[in-house]
Parts: C-alpha cells; structure tokens; sequence
C-alpha cells in the first residue's frame, strides 16, 4: 500500500453539506409525486441498516427483497422521507415514481449536487481488463499531478486514501456519496469500472461520463442476462450520448466491431486489427514487462508497462488513449503508464527466489485463463511446464465450467480445485469443469477440492523454467464455502508454500502446507500435513497421466 492511508472500514463516510429539499429532487424524475409536505435532505440510503438522521430512503425492490418492507424501520433509524413506488402509511413525506430502480440514480445525483460533473471522468467495461486499464489510467493521472479517484473490483481510492471494495460498481447512492467525496477531496479526475449489472440496474444513472472505454467481451453472467446478446446489449448501454461524451471501444472481436458501428458518440476504434483506427503493432512482452506501438491520433507512440503477457497490450493502448481524451499531455500519459505499480491479482508474481515463475491471476472466464496460459508458455524457459490451479465459482455461469476444463487442459499439469463454491458442493462443480477434459489427449489432469493443497502440490512438482499458474481469484482474500467467509488469499498461500517447501530464506513455516509428489509422474499424489503429527490427508485424485 506504500505510503498511502487505508481505511479497512469499507462503511461510507457520511456526506456533510447542506440540507436539499424533497421538491427539488421530485423535479428529477418527470411523474413523481411528492405527498406529505417538504423536508431537507442531507443523503439517501437503499439499505435500511445505513439510515442516519436527515437522510431520504429509497425503497429499492430487489430479487430477493423490497425495500418497501424495510421503510418503517428505515423511518425509526432516522429517514425524513421515502423514495417509493407506492404509498406507505408512514409518517413522512414520500416521494413516488414508476420505478426506484430507474430513479435512483439520478435522485441520488441530484442530492449530492451531481458530483460526476465536477470530474474528468472514465467509465470503463467489457469481460476483462477493466481492472488493468484502470489502474494504468489513474497512474497516468499521478504522472499529470492529478488528485486522482478510482473505483472498481479491487478497491476505491480517493487521493492518498484507499479502501477494499464490495463491488465493482457501487450502488447509485453509495456511488454518488463517494463521488461526492472525491469532488470534496480535491479529486480531478477519475477513473471507474462499470459492470454490465450496474448498466443493466441504473446504478450509474445520472452520471454522464466524460469517455467511455469497451474492452472487450466473452460469453459471462448469462446466469443474470440470460442469453450473450442482453449481456452485450448491457454493456453497450454505457455508449449512448446521455452516457458518455466519447468511446474508445476495442474492436479486436465481434462485439467492439458492432459496438463501434453503432455508437452514436464519437468514437475511435483500437485494438490489433487492421481496422482499428488506433492500431497496436510491434507488441513485444517478456517477464519484464510488455512493450508496444500504438499508431492513433498522435501518430506513431511507444508505450511500455510493467504488465505480463501479450493480453495486456489493449488495456495499455486504453489507458493511454483515454489519458490523452482527458487532457493528460503525451509524454506524461507515457510515462504514467510505463511506471505504474503493480496491479494486486493481475498476473502478480509470488518471488522468494525459486528458480521457477509463481503467477496469481483473476481470470475466471475460459478465454481470460486461455489468455493466461498461452503467455505462460511464452513465460517458460526452454523445456519448461506449465502447471495449472483452477476453479469455477458456486452460484454462477454453470454452463461455462465445461469450457473451463477443456482449456486448463491445455496446460501440461492442469488441478481442478474449489474457487469459492458458496452453498454448491465443490466435487459437483469440478466434476462439470472435468466433463470438459473428456477426450481431450493433452496434459495431466489432478483433482484436489483443497485449495491449499492444490497451490501446494503446483509448486512442488515445478521445475527450474517453470511457470505456476495460479487462477481465478487473484486480489480477493475471502473464500465462500458452505456459508461461510474463510480468509484465503492465493498469494499468500503460495507464498506459504514455497517458503514451507525450503524455497527463500523466512524460517516460519508453522502452520503451513507441505506438499510430497513423489510419483505424480505415474498417477499417484501423497498430500501430508506437517503440523505436529497429523494423519495425512487423504491421496489426491490423478484422473489422467
């Protein structure tokens, strides 16, 4: 976190300002019906647990609860008055609308003054290298001199201050708080992922964003949009002109092609193809970083990150592009790229000297893990393997964990394991991604529901030139299982691992895994553990050698 302050309480803050009258916000939403008199307002809540004194509730229906049964004790904790899709025999003013969920946003704005106006703003979308581009952007930000503001997967930073996220984008009313904030902090600009939920939901009514970034996308929450189409026609809800003020859109498959086409903004296509108008040649990526020419509105410009793997050259040129549309002079945008600090689960290495590479990656899609293991080949030295940790989240896209295991198979050692399977029965989600492997005559495949375990078992049959590959988690820290929160975090665990396996120097290896592979070549893994004197733990599965 270097230097930076960090909150650990994700709570917002509460906004201080002025009292904005009920009157001024029912002229938002064009129909809505003000009863019950008028009452300043200092902010809005959809969570009823969030209420303080003074703020307006807004009575959200959701898919498993309405917010409309939550006013009363809303209106104990404090609220003034509602924001409601029909009456409420409750003692304050309500406002009523058609749709709470359409509203909200824009109320929400409306009560904090629209901070979003007050910003150089970036929205960015699309299945992966949200968060990347993010991060390369607001270092182009640092670079110009900036009060910077960033919210997305990993966490929200306003300036020097920085907090774990819930979301990747915010409620309407807890994401126009914190852009409150930022406006109050002094923050210039801003860079935000815009999840194709929150698109979908309104969270960003009211916003309109200065650019407007589609990186790219793959089949993925079709458990929530149902078929790829309403997914694609989701994201491209960000590029309309109550939106957005201009695009940068990806135009390296299909959807950036048709987005490109379509948006009604003015627009610049980038990407590899010979059609983009900004086009990326000269890619060049190793483990010290990737390296690009990126030929646009500025003519011929040599970028450079300290990003691994080819798959980042997009989110660069992105960044870059974005960076120049918001006012960031070339050269600084350049450099604000080439020295951004590393970007937490996005192919971030676990280093303790070991003469192999470990890796900690984010992706969860079959395309973004293809995309991982081919720049792991690249990665590996002459005759080095490439060994697999991969897992598919209970609760979500259950049709893609097939696709998942057909592409962990390409990897030379591939080991099935438990992401976070919420309340699904681990062995019954890893036994769809094996459904995958059928028939395929490509690596090895090993079965170990531990995750722990599994990291462990990777990094003991690696190899000098190696390449470890560890997916689908990256940044975060908790594991859902059964019910309950368990910290995990795999970088940590892998460090836990090499250290425990007599890699690096730290001499604390209490209560962590050691890992015996002493025949995993003919099809049989011992996995022990080395506290005291437990029993080992049960062989782990090799389903193919």
């Amino acid at each position: 976190m270097g230097s930076s302050e960090v909150n650990k309480d994700s709570t917002p803050w509460p906004a201080v300002r002025r009292p904005v009258a009920l009157s001024q916000l029912a002229a938002v939403w064009a129909g809505a019906e003000q009863t019950g008199g008028d009452v300043g307002l200092l902010d809005c809540t959809h969570d009823s647990r969030q209420v303080r004194p003074g703020w307006l509730f807004c009575a959200l229906p959701g898919a498993h609860t309405d917010g409309h049964d939550y006013a009363a004790a809303a209106v104990q904790a404090g609220a003034r008055a509602l924001l409601v899709e029909h009456p409420l025999d409750l003692a304050v003013p309500q406002l009523r609308v058609p749709s709470v969920r359409w509203a909200i946003g824009p109320v929400a704005a409306a009560l904090h003054g629209h901070p979003a106006d007050g910003l150089a703003l970036a929205g960015i979308t699309g299945t992966n290298g949200k968060t990347t581009t993010s991060y390369l952007l607001y270092s182009a930000f640092n670079a110009a001199g900036w009060t910077a503001g960033q919210l997305g997967t990993v966490e929200t930073r306003i300036g020097r201050r920085r907090w774990s996220a819930k979301l990747t984008t915010l409620e309407a009313p807890d994401l126009q708080r914190t852009l409150a904030r930022m406006r109050a902090g002094g923050v210039e600009a801003a860079v935000m992922e815009v999840s194709s939920h929150a698109l979908d939901q309104h969270r960003v009514g009211g916003i309109a964003f200065d650019v407007g970034i589609f990186t790219n996308l793959t089949p993925e929450h079709l458990d929530y949009h149902g078929t790829v189409e309403q997914y694609y026609y989701a994201k491209s809800l960000l590029f309309t002109p109550e939106r957005c003020r201009a695009a940068l859109v990806c135009v390296d498959d299909e959807w950036g092609e048709r987005l490109a086409a379509q948006t009604t903004v003015p627009t610049i296509g980038f990407g590899l193809s010979e059609r983009a108008q900004a086009r990326i040649t000269e890619v060049r990526a190793d483990r010290r970083g990737i390296r690009l020419r990126l030929t646009g509105p500025d003519g011929p410009v040599d970028l450079s990150a300290p990003l691994i793997g080819e798959c980042n050259a997009t989110n660069v040129a992105a960044a870059y592009l974005a960076a120049r549309a918001l006012g960031v002079p070339q050269e600084t945008a350049v450099a604000g790229i080439a020295h951004c600090a590393g970007i937490p689960g996005r192919s971030e290495a676990v280093d303790v000297g070991q003469p192999f590479l470990v890796l900690v990656d984010y992706a969860h899609t079959p395309g973004a893990i293809a995309a991982q293991l081919a720049t792991a080949r690249t990665l590996a030295l002459a005759g080095g393997r490439v060994h697999l940790v991969v897992g598919c989240r209970g609760g979500r896209d259950r049709y893609k964990r097939q696709d998942a295991g057909r592409v962990a198979i390409t990897a030379d050692t591939a080991i099935l394991t438990s992401d976070s399977p919420g309340e699904e029965d681990p062995r019954a989600i890893v036994d769809q991604m094996l459904a995958g492997t059928l028939g395929q005559a490509d690596g090895q495949v090993v079965v170990e529901l531990d995750r722990a375990i599994a990291i462990n078992l990777a990094i003991a049959v690696a190899g000098p030139g190696d390449v470890v590959l560890i997916v689908g988690r990256g940044h975060e820290t908790i594991q859902y299982v059964a019910g309950h929160n368990l910290p995990f975090d795999d970088r940590k665990q892998a460090r836990a691992a090499l250290l425990a396996q007599g890699w690096g120097d730290d001499g604390d290896r209490a209560a962590t895994w050691q890992v015996k592979a002493d025949r995993l070549g003919l099809g049989v893994v011992h996995c022990h553990r080395v506290t005291g004197g437990a029993d080992p733990a049960p062989d782990t599965d090799v389903v193919r050698s």
